[in-house]
């Protein structure tokens, strides 16, 4: 096995615990800040914050793995996931709601440096394969999906009197198990004049029509994501579905999110990347028009997978398209800049997820037809790069 797909198979084992660990944190999060708030509204801000702490964390963790090395990064990273479900299970045993918003905002700085596992295997790729690579990487996420919220299920309770502190300390103890995985990573550095090359200025960077098409494809796909999938636990507990209920549908979004990666990267090798991103934007317009019909645990769960494919599509085309807008001595600043304004967007979702749902009567409603004018302004942004696809990639001459 070359070097390349070898590193395919390690990012992916790794994207996979991570996965684990983000669905347990979404599965479990927004309930426990929901038993610990004093105002409801501020349930979800345990994730709210998780989010803010990987925005903030992104673009130091960018300079961090250039001057570094991508493995001793994301072995770095990983120790702050062991650190974050410690300290969400004392937050727990403490009772504290602000505690547990600092713990979540831990764990979002290691999520900050796993970010980077798919542009990690892309780098490392030939240019035939950095597509497919990235999409590779991303289905190691279909484990998360079937694993991570049954974990939580599982063992929501088995801390007598304290449930979600078992969960909690797991998502610690498969942060020890990134470490091991990690090992075998083989990925280039940059040469030492590719260190000390500045590059151009990231304002230049961001200018280009195709970084601001990367950027609104793959913020719009994480940010309407995020804004149904946090408000989806609390929805249904306010139509008193079981967390088992809740665990099924967050099980089967994600399976939608990453089970599609074993073929993406062929259908943008095959149709392009527009194609592909047009797909996604649509099918998360079928996703809002099932939300809005109906409250049964079917609706729920078909508007979430659909809703986690349409996020495979755009997140995938637009990390892929990324990859076409930076010279080597750019790479880790223009990934930060895009995962910053990413997760940034995230954030906001977050936080106002839940504040929408503490309106019981019309807070998802809102929540799905909020959505809209962003999914417009995907296709909107395709439609304008569609004419002027033949880009090239920057060269250093």
């Amino acid at each position: 096995m070359d070097t390349s797909k070898k590193n395919v198979v390690v990012l992916a084992g790794c994207q996979a615990i991570t996965q684990v660990k983000m669905s347990m944190l979404i599965a479990i999060a927004g309930l426990s800040g929901y038993a610990l708030a004093t105002d409801k509204t501020w349930a979800t801000l345990p994730i709210t914050v998780y989010v803010i702490g990987s925005a903030l964390a992104t673009l130091p963790s960018g300079t961090f793995m250039k001057r570094f090395g991508r493995r001793t990064g994301f072995s770095f990273g990983a120790l702050f996931g062991i650190g974050g479900g410690v300290v969400c299970a004392l937050a727990l045993w403490l009772e504290s709601f602000w505690v547990l918003c600092l713990g979540t905002a831990i764990l979002g700085v290691f999520v900050a440096f796993g970010r980077a596992y798919r542009f990690a295997a892309a780098d490392a790729a030939p240019k035939e394969f950095k597509a497919k690579a990235i999409s590779l990487v991303l289905a190691g996420g279909i484990v998360g999906g079937i694993l991570g919220p049954n974990l939580a299920n599982w063992t929501k309770d088995l801390w007598t009197g304290l449930e979600f502190g078992a969960p909690f300390l797991v998502i610690s103890l498969l942060s020890m198990l990134t470490l091991l995985v990690l090992r075998p990573l083989q990925i280039p550095p940059l040469t030492v004049a590719e260190r000390a090359e500045p590059g151009r200025p990231i304002g230049e960077i961001m200018r280009q029509p195709a970084f601001i098409v990367a950027v609104t494809a793959s913020a719009v796909g994480y940010g309407v994501m995020n804004l149904l999938m946090v408000a989806t636990p609390l929805a249904m507990h306010h139509h008193d579905y079981e967390f088992g209920s809740m665990a099924f549908v967050l099980e089967w979004h994600l399976i939608g999110m990453f089970a599609p990666s074993f073929f993406t990267g062929h259908l943008i090798t095959r149709f392009g990347l527009l194609p592909v991103m047009v797909a996604g934007a649509m099918l998360n317009l079928v996703c809002i028009g099932i939300a809005l019909s109906g409250d049964s645990v079917t609706h729920f769960w078909s508007a979430l997978l659909i809703l986690g494919v349409g996020w495979n599509f755009l997140f995938t085309g637009g990390s892929a398209l990324l990859t076409e807008t930076y010279l080597p001595a750019e790479r880790e600043k223009t990934q930060s800049m895009h995962d910053f304004i990413t997760f940034a967007t995230m954030a906001v979702t977050s936080l106002v997820s839940g504040a929408m749902l503490s309106h019981e009567g019309w807070g998802w409603h809102a929540i799905n037809y909020g959505s809209l004018p962003f999914i417009a302004a995907v296709l909107i942004a395709i439609a304008w790069i569609a004419p002027m696809r033949r880009l090239r990639v920057p060269t250093a001459s």
